[in-house]
């Protein structure tokens, strides 16, 4: 189901989002790979105060994942090379995604892919479920067919895997993109011109931490993807400059853990936020960004979330959702 932008109470700030046909009550979106799909967290949290849960990603066929260790703490931050493990689209649809009908928030699916055809097949299938309310179209994975290519870091490949997903479902359709470029707003506009209702900004960055004593590697991939505060000035950049080139909303995210987090977010341009790393630490992040950028407006006057999209980047060129 849809997570329809009712107000909770009509005499606070209307904190809802709308991102393409997708309504959200709150403006928070749980990472994709570190939620599950909901009810791992719903002993610690009640998922109707949450946007939105983003499903790990789903591949055509199944993975088993990258050889352990797949995670390795940094400081402020971690490592993760899991490797998209999953069962694949078919077990997926026969034995997940039924349990997600009654989630009291929005659901939205994650497609990753080797070709331009995956992302085109696994969105189909996935999309054409009802339980689904949305897709992220995960296009940081690398390309079989161009010898391990990012599909984010390619012009042309994030055109056409954008526009393949784009042209099978007209659910809202969010693009998520690597800040391992040298132009995130290139990247951004092409996205935006291949069909994205929104775009996820940023994925995790890559890095290495070495165990020094034995003298290799600490993830047995050798690197991974860095998440966690040690992104956040990386990821605020990012939205900065995705904001003054495109014209659809940016779900903003990397490091958030607290309100003022996501405040930095927003006011560089994002419409919603993820958050990720972040549910490790505290499970009630999400409710505590909230309540805290919920003090932010109503000190400060205002009534509606979307009044402070983009306040501190000038050259802000989207809408506010």
């Amino acid at each position: 189901m849809v997570n329809g932008a009712v107000r909770v109470d009509p005499t606070e700030p209307d904190l809802s989002v709308r991102i393409g046909r997708l309504e959200l009550r709150y403006p928070t979106l749980m990472g994709s790979g570190c939620y599950g799909s909901g009810e791992e967290y719903a002993p610690f949290i009640d998922l109707s105060l949450l946007g939105g849960v983003v499903l790990k990603s789903v591949t055509r066929l199944p993975r088993l994942g990258n050889d352990p260790p797949r995670l390795a703490a940094v400081p402020s931050g971690m490592l993760n090379a899991i490797g998209l493990q999953n069962p694949g689209i078919d077990a997926y649809l026969e034995r997940d995604v039924a349990k997600f009908a009654d989630r009291p928030c929005a659901v939205i699916g994650s497609v990753a892919g080797f070709s331009v055809d995956d992302y085109a097949y696994v969105t189909k299938r996935l999309a054409a479920r009802d339980e689904i309310d949305a897709v992220e179209l995960n296009i940081s994975c690398p390309n079989v067919g161009t010898e391990g290519e990012t599909f984010a870091c390619d012009p042309e490949l994030a055109e056409a895997a954008t526009r393949a997903a784009r042209a099978v479902t007209g659910k809202t359709l969010i693009v998520k993109l690597s800040p391992n470029v040298t132009d995130i707003a290139r990247i951004a506009r092409i996205a935006e011109d291949a069909g994205a209702d929104a775009l996820a900004v940023i994925n995790t960055v890559r890095g290495m931490a070495i165990d020094v004593e034995r003298q290799r590697p600490r993830l047995g991939n050798g690197s991974g993807g860095l998440s966690g505060a040690a992104i956040r000035p990386i990821a605020v950049l990012a939205v900065y400059e995705v904001a003054q080139a495109v014209r659809i909303p940016i779900v903003g995210q990397g490091g958030i853990e607290t309100a003022r987090d996501a405040l930095e977010f927003f006011l560089a341009g994002a419409s919603a936020v993820g958050i990720g790393t972040g549910n490790f630490t505290d499970a009630q992040a999400p409710v505590k960004v909230v309540a805290g950028v919920r003090d932010y407006l109503i000190a400060r006057g205002k009534t509606r979330l979307r009044d402070i999209v983009g306040a501190a980047n000038p050259a802000f060129a989207g809408v506010r959702a």
